[in-house]
């Protein structure tokens, strides 16, 4: 039998943010020990901010305060891309990975606007 499924594991967006969040840590391990502190540190939090906004959002009891925690979700992926740029301005990863993160970047981005889309559209129900 499966184990009970929280109504954020179902969602697509939350799925993929989940993966954006692997092939973060994955793209930092290269990362010198002198950013631990630094930029490494900054991306692994936005990523994981945000798979937690989404999911924490889902808890929520009005569409209104979910639409918020996907702002939040939103504005951490904003944050995790431009530390992004930033990284391979700073010949931290290779411009290869930066498009396939980018890339990723993007899909989560899109869902997470339709997320919001949809919860916004709830707001007067």
């Amino acid at each position: 039998m499966e184990p009970y499924r929280f109504p954020f594991e179902k969602l697509d967006v939350w799925q993929d943010s989940r993966e954006l969040v692997r092939l973060t840590y994955a793209s930092v391990k290269s990362f010198p020990g002198s950013e631990k502190f630094g930029l490494t540190s900054q991306i692994t939090r936005a990523a994981v901010s945000v798979a937690s906004n989404i999911a924490e959002g889902t808890s929520r009891a009005t569409a209104k305060d979910q639409a918020h925690f996907s702002q939040l979700a939103y504005g951490s992926l904003m944050e995790l891309c431009c530390q992004f740029i930033l990284a391979k301005d700073l010949g931290l990863i290779s411009e290869d990975n930066y498009n396939d993160l980018r890339k990723d970047i993007l899909k989560v981005s899109n869902k997470l606007n339709a997320l919001r889309q949809y919860q916004l559209n709830n707001i007067a129900k």
